[in-house]
């Protein structure tokens, strides 16, 4: 394999929230910058998983859809020019003299890099699946039939007797947002306490109370009824007694299956599969690398999209003391700094 050897000031890994952000932050300092993914796509598993997914945290947005959230960041971005290399895996990672990092990736692309920053989210990410007898025979039909792990078009659903299994976010955020074009919506889960954000398991509540979500509670999924299409998904509770949903679609969020792949190898510290960082800079423990977003870690984080900005935004700072030790930069806020082609 031909490889393409190219140096940079910053390599960032992983083309999320966190990693978006992360290069626009490193454009404001005046650092080029590459980003890789593994994806064909930018966005991370806000693109892969729930493009049209709302989202209620982000500061000055009351309301915004995962895929719209990205295409902002990715314009922010865009200012300052990005190179990305999608579609490929960083395979290794290795210190150089002087501070400086080569990022070689599953393309052959190699990368001289200055600084680099981790922001690879959640890593190599798969559906848990629930443990259903004969689920196999109902996954693989399509978006809106059988058994669902994502939505990414909201209209798949319309018309749908819908049935969500979870507790978490996913689970409660989709119900509010279905409930304006699905026939019905339940949503079944053992227990009748859930594990959301509290604005957006109020609304789940208000929609049950005009009857537009059915929440099935403490029961677990039993088993599934139907031939090529799901008609019935069967629910017990702890008792064994059992109900009988009538559902087109199951929507099944228990989480993801994480695997930080390479990562694991770079001679990190590793935590849970996360790479424990400080703080205070966002260091991940060698000279020029650091990591923001979901896949750091540190006492008292808190797991939010807007904490990885955060992380983002000061893990470039350090990328920049780290290239240019000696320059005394001060801080700049973008209102004075401006951006190309933004109006001063």
């Amino acid at each position: 394999m031909t490889k393409t050897q190219i140096k940079a000031d910053v390599v960032i890994i992983g083309a999320g929230p966190a990693g978006l952000f992360a290069a626009f932050q490193a454009g404001m300092l005046d650092l080029k910058c590459h980003v890789i993914d593994a994806l064909d796509d930018i966005g991370g598993q806000l693109s892969a998983l729930y493009p049209e997914k709302p989202i209620y945290d982000i500061p000055g947005f009351p309301e915004i859809l995962a895929g719209e959230l990205i295409s902002m960041l990715e314009a922010q971005a865009q200012s300052f020019g990005p190179t990305y290399h999608l579609s490929q895996q960083v395979d290794g990672l290795k210190p150089l003299s002087g501070g400086r990092w080569e990022v070689t990736t599953s393309k052959g692309t190699q990368i001289d890099a200055g600084a680099v920053i981790i922001a690879a989210g959640v890593g190599a990410f798969g559906p848990n699946r629930p443990p259903m007898e004969g689920l196999e025979q109902f996954e693989g039909k399509g978006a809106g039939r059988g058994v669902n792990y994502l939505v990414k078009k909201r209209d798949d659903f319309k018309n749908k007797n819908v049935v969500i299994a979870g507790g978490g976010d996913s689970a409660v955020d989709w119900a509010v947002s279905l409930a304006k074009v699905a026939k019905s919506i339940k949503v079944v889960h053992r227990r009748a306490k859930f594990r959301a954000q509290p604005e957006s398991i109020k609304k789940m509540e208000a929609l049950a109370e005009t009857g537009k979500v059915e929440i099935v509670v403490p029961y677990q999924l039993d088993y599934i009824v139907g031939d090529d299409d799901i008609s019935t998904v069967v629910v017990a509770d702890l008792d064994g007694n059992t109900r009988e949903l009538e559902a087109d679609v199951l929507l099944a969020f228990f989480g993801l299956k994480q695997n930080i792949g390479p990562i694991a190898s770079w001679g990190l510290d590793i935590e849970n599969n996360h790479i424990a960082v400080d703080p205070e800079t966002m260091s991940a423990g060698h000279n020029g690398l650091f990591a923001a977003g979901d896949i750091a870690t540190y006492p008292g984080k808190l797991k939010l999209i807007l904490t990885g900005f955060s992380e983002a935004a000061r893990a470039a700072y350090s990328a920049r003391e780290h290239i240019h030790p000696n320059e005394n930069r001060h801080f700049e806020y973008s209102t004075s700094r401006g951006v190309p082609g933004s109006a001063k």
